[in-house]
């Protein structure tokens, strides 16, 4: 795979000022009691079954790819509240977004290339890959599998460097204006939608594919391993994860800690299909994290959850039984990266007592 990694969410920028990557869905109601529960996730088309007499190692990345874009496709989801209703709390990190994903086969490293051509349906051309709910793509009726034709009459090439083109094109674009027409092509026949753009935090969500328990923050990315989101269960719990580490990208832990190099190269690592989890041992050299910066991460936490509708009270009990059954002696673990459960715990408290209080008085919520 000569160290390419597989790119399940592509995020196109340009000079830093703007990503494709949004959405946004309802809000539940912030209430004290317990929260409405979780509705399930839209039934994905069923991929096609591998014909028969195809190689075991054919089969095998066919399997993986399908097994990572449910998984990615559902970090999307649970993240996009998160994303867009914090957008103000985000700050220097919030921007102009249009709500899609968009792959096509070259986004997949070898024999993975393969794989997307028979598992997603993907060629030359970038395909619509996501569309997150409540975004402006989603408002206009943008789809998964909408081929990209062209972005205000500018055409968008496919092959090896459709993504980069794309990138170009598209990045100066998003900053600058309220919305963005673009040419597309469903069952063979062009069309164009007038897509607005979506104010949200512009940081990646991506799949960690390890089975340690475990979440990344680089600065500018969050990955959360397959082994968290398996660990996890609940997209509620999912989003506690992620509201973390949203929260220590917002408030410049890692670099703070010079950590973002150790952090970004960790993440680089585990998205792709076959991470080197030789690079897990030990933690891979990521130091933990102090206790007024988790903290810090924990009460910025707690509010976005609040706003974006998730159920505050269920945040402490999660990570105190993910800090019980993996504590800070399992070295590639989340505790080992964030021991300081007593502190943390009382922040917790504190946000959710905070929160409550600002809700019952109808008082914005921030920290």
């Amino acid at each position: 795979m000569a160290g390419k990694v597989m790119r399940l969410t592509m995020v196109l920028t340009a000079a830093g000022a703007a990503t494709l990557l949004a959405g946004c869905s309802s809000l539940w109601p912030g209430k004290s009691g317990p929260a409405p529960a979780e509705a399930p996730a839209p039934a994905a088309p069923a991929a096609p079954e591998p014909p028969p007499g195809l190689p075991a190692r054919v089969v095998a990345a066919q399997e993986t790819l399908k097994t990572m874009v449910a998984l990615q496709d559902r970090l999307s989801r649970v993240s996009a509240p998160l994303l867009i209703n914090n957008a103000d709390l985000c700050r220097t990190q919030a921007r102009n977004l249009l709500g899609f994903t968009a792959q096509n086969r070259y986004s997949y490293p070898g024999e993975y290339s393969d794989a997307a051509t028979a598992v997603l349906g993907y060629g030359e051309r970038l395909q619509i890959s996501s569309v997150l709910a409540g975004s402006g793509a989603a408002r206009v009726g943008l789809r998964k599998g909408d081929s990209l034709i062209a972005v205000e009459d500018k055409a968008l090439h496919g092959g090896p460097d459709a993504e980069a083109q794309a990138a170009e094109v598209l990045g100066p674009l998003v900053g600058n204006r309220a919305a963005l027409n673009l040419t597309i092509s469903r069952d063979g026949l062009p069309q164009t939608l007038n897509v607005p753009v979506t104010r949200a935090c512009a940081i990646r969500i991506q799949l960690g594919n390890a089975d340690n328990i475990n979440s990344y923050a680089d600065g500018q990315r969050v990955a959360i391993t397959r082994g968290m989101m398996h660990f996890a269960q609940s997209d509620e719990a999912i989003a506690y994860v992620l509201a973390r580490d949203i929260a220590h990208n917002v408030l410049g832990h890692a670099g703070a800690m010079r950590q973002n190099s150790t952090q970004g190269s960790m993440i680089d690592n585990l998205v792709r299909a076959k991470p080197d989890t030789s690079l897990l041992i030990g933690g891979g050299g990521i130091k933990p994290v102090p206790q007024e910066l988790d903290a810090a991460a924990d009460t910025l936490a707690i509010y976005m959850l609040a706003r974006a509708g998730y159920n505050i009270d269920r945040a402490k009990p999660f990570w105190q039984r993910l800090s019980s059954q993996y504590p800070a002696t399992v070295l590639n673990g989340y505790t080992a990266s964030h021991p300081a459960i007593a502190v943390r715990m009382a922040a917790l408290e504190r946000a959710v007592t905070d929160v409550k209080a600002k809700l019952a008085a109808k008082k914005p919520l921030a920290p």
